[in-house]
């Protein structure tokens, strides 16, 4: 296993879904797993793919996931780079975090020194001075 692929259960709490989804989703997108020490894995490049087409999926309204039900969400965030754009001084990640996702804007400086790229595994911390709670009714 490379430092770059991922095991079939960390792929699953990345994306925010089942093992068996995970699975499904990456034989029906034809990504070839590897089996090594009895662990399957798939390339992290490849699951970030999949999270950043469940998130486009998600946003036109055909959410694979289901309706969201009540969650209060913590400040950090386990996810997937699933882009990053530099230029001189900034650069711009995208990170997949289950259904949701984040972008950040750090240095690129930041960027470079702890090596982003897609399939990245991060976590996203957000802070916030004002955080609203909405209702969703049933």
């Amino acid at each position: 296993m490379s430092a770059r692929d991922l095991k079939v259960a960390e792929a699953a709490a990345l994306l925010g879904v089942s093992t068996d989804t995970v699975r499904r989703r990456a034989s029906a997108a034809r990504i070839e797993a590897s089996a090594t020490a009895g662990h399957t894995t798939y390339p992290a490049a490849a699951v970030a793919r999949l999270a950043a087409e469940q998130a486009t999926a998600a946003a036109s309204g055909q959410d694979t996931l289901g309706e969201l039900g009540p969650a209060s969400a913590r400040n950090r965030l386990r996810g997937i780079v699933t882009r990053v754009l530099r230029d001189g001084v900034m650069a711009q990640v995208e990170v997949q975090a289950g259904p949701y996702r984040l972008v950040s804007l750090i240095s690129r400086e930041a960027a470079d020194e702890l090596e982003l790229e897609e399939g990245s595994i991060v976590a996203a911390t957000v802070k916030a001075t004002n955080v609203g709670i909405e209702g969703v009714s049933r």
